[in-house]
């Protein structure tokens, strides 16, 4: 009968096991049996370590269900590899820490120059560790440019603490999964990233690192962004569960650090879970001695060179900086230094040379023509430019605003790739003027009469923020007055329709950008004078700095005194062609018909239509 054969069948398949069971203890070999209980012995060391409760039942739960499963069965690899996987974790395994706080300030200085702000962080925490022995680690997020050392400054924190340390990036994630696991229900599933980078580390205190968190993406299959909300509370993070695993693990003895070029990506539930610490780029002071006392030794030894047969005097480091280089890390500056070795090692190894001292006239020699120029000077030679300084995820940088005029109807036309908001930002200095164009000396024909074009040029690069304000009304007053802006002044604020000029972001970035371009004044918001208290004395050096707080004074202190041409016989139109385009006699007065249909006209800005109001001369102060 069927049943039978079916008996008959379970039998053989025991007998014939266990004589693969007797073969294999004849020959040595491990049985399923031995497996099994080098797991045992596993469990019984983790116990000892402080395994919980919970991962010590379900470790014999699911050991019971190993010993009952055949060896061929495709269930007895998915269960062995879960219980791998949670006697691989670590669970009570930690690093001792060394609390010696002078013994953590020597490293944190020998591998990074300046970062005070980081170094203090790091120090207080040690401290309070020190006297708090349960104290829950810190979660950081290191903000700023690209090449300020973020991502190297989290292998020397973990050196200080003498903790593992442990590294992945979040660029370009976009599935939940990566974070969490997968499910034991799918072929090959694994736990998520930072369950793998614990069984990596071995111990459940080490320093790990989020690098690029601004740059996690999200689609139909999760938002990993909502996933380390977990991982990155406090409050949370002790129970934190894989999807794998389906098991309590306590994080909140590791060390998050996170990294980010921006802030703006973040999610702000995600931000508010973090201590966000600024690293603002360096000075040019600090990049000499950066080059100095780490790139340069670092750069000779993987060149194969000596410190005898190589060396850079400062003259030439800071010729490389200014002439080749425009960044607020030291990234590119790296990449230069490592030419000049390698052109030297070619002449040491063609036994040209035995030695060589770069100086300054051998930089051009080596990496060629100047790459980078201060043309602020050349670009203001005319009316209608001024400077501003903007922010950017890679630092501080200039930026011209370049105003022109032509015979037309009072139209106004804006290029470069400008958002909603350095628009309006235009249309409030276009008011701002119209309101004083008698007191400013601008005839009423150049609002009426003449087309106005804005550009900022990098047309491919979108540009957005209200800081460009108070540049903008700079250019379209000299143009207007036919005046040219100084050429030695760069300016950031934001601009109000009532005459205010209002504080704006990245300080410290735009006074670093106007003194690797040359300026030597500054003019920023008054309610910005706190963010510039907090910047080196020698960061500012010898540039000027003067506060505003409202728009009046802007005119005389950006502009030259002296117009280039009377502006009213520049934006002079004869009467004739005045009559002709209104077809009335008094079109010359502002408020007429005339006035207010060309100053209704639509903005052309190749995107959407803005319209003029006309605001008449109402004080706006």
């Amino acid at each position: 009968s069927k049943v039978k054969t079916d008996i008959d069948d379970q039998q053989r398949d025991f007998f014939l096991r266990q004589q693969m069971k007797a073969i294999q203890e004849a020959l040595g070999e491990d049985g399923e049996q031995q497996e099994i209980q080098k797991l045992r012995d596993r469990l019984e060391e983790k116990i000892k370590a402080g395994l919980p409760d919970e991962a010590r039942e379900t470790v014999e739960k699911e050991l019971s269900r190993l010993e009952m499963t055949p060896g061929a069965s495709p269930n007895y690899g998915i269960i062995y590899s879960y219980v791998e996987w949670i006697l691989d974790l670590p669970w009570g395994e930690v690093s001792e820490d060394k609390l010696d706080l002078k013994r953590a300030r020597k490293i944190l200085d020998e591998d990074h120059y300046g970062l005070e702000k980081v170094k203090k962080r790091i120090i207080e925490y040690l401290a309070v560790l020190k006297l708090k022995k349960d104290m829950k680690a810190p979660i950081l997020c290191f903000y700023g440019p690209p090449g300020v050392g973020k991502t190297s400054l989290g292998k020397s924190i973990a050196r200080a603490l003498n903790r593992e340390f442990e590294r992945f990036s979040l660029g370009g994630i976009h599935d939940e999964a990566e974070i969490r696991g997968h499910r034991r229900t799918y072929i090959g599933a694994l736990p998520g990233r930072i369950l793998r980078s614990m069984k990596r580390a071995g111990k459940a205190n080490p320093v790990m690192m989020l690098d690029e968190i601004d740059k996690v993406g999200s689609t139909f299959r999760g938002d990993p962004t909502s996933a380390l909300l977990e991982v990155l509370d406090p409050e949370q993070n002790d129970t934190f569960v894989d999807n794998y695993l389906e098991l309590d693990y306590d994080l909140s003895k590791v060390m998050f650090i996170a990294t980010a070029n921006s802030l703006e990506t973040i999610p702000a539930p995600l931000r508010d879970r973090m201590e966000i610490i600024y690293i603002s780029g360096y000075t040019l002071e600090e990049k000499v001695e950066i080059a100095k006392k780490y790139l340069i030794p670092k750069q000779i030894k993987e060149n194969g060179l000596t410190k005898r047969n190589f060396k850079m005097s400062d003259a030439a480091i800071k010729r490389v900086i200014d002439e080749y280089t425009r960044e607020s890390g030291v990234r590119n500056l790296e990449r230069q230094i490592g030419s000049v070795c390698r052109y030297v090692a070619a002449k040491v190894a063609g036994e040209e040379i035995k030695s060589k001292s770069v100086g300054v006239k051998d930089v051009e020699e080596i990496l060629g023509k100047q790459r980078f120029f201060s043309d602020v000077a050349e670009r203001t030679t005319v009316p209608g430019v001024s400077t501003g300084l903007a922010w950017t995820q890679y630092g501080g940088d200039i930026l011209f605003i370049e105003a022109s005029v032509s015979r037309g109807s009072g139209k106004l036309h804006i290029t470069g790739q400008l958002g909603d908001v350095m628009k309006e930002s235009a249309m409030l200095a276009i008011s701002y003027l119209r309101a004083r164009y008698e007191e400013l000396g601008i005839p009423k024909e150049a609002f009426t009469h003449w087309d106005l074009h804005i550009h900022v040029p990098q047309g491919a690069v979108p540009k957005d923020g209200p800081s460009a304000g108070v540049a903008l009304l700079s250019a379209l007053a000299s143009i207007f007055t036919q005046r040219k802006v100084k050429g030695t002044i760069a300016m950031t604020g934001e601009i109000t329709l009532r005459g205010l000029v209002l504080p704006v972001g990245g300080i410290k970035e735009k006074v670093l950008a106007a003194k690797r371009a040359g300026i030597k004044k500054v003019l920023l918001p008054k309610q910005n004078e706190k963010d510039v208290s907090e910047i080196e004395k020698e960061v500012i050096g010898s540039l000027e700095v003067q506060y505003l707080d409202r728009m009046d004074p802007i005119v005389d202190l950006v502009l030259e005194k002296k117009p280039v041409t009377d502006p009213k016989a520049f934006f002079h139109v004869p009467k004739e062609e005045i009559k002709s385009r209104s077809g009335d006699s008094n079109s010359g007065r502002w408020n007429d018909t005339a006035a207010q249909d060309s100053a209704s006209l639509p903005v052309q800005t190749g995107h959407e239509d803005f319209r003029r109001e006309d605001l008449g001369r109402e004080d706006l102060r």
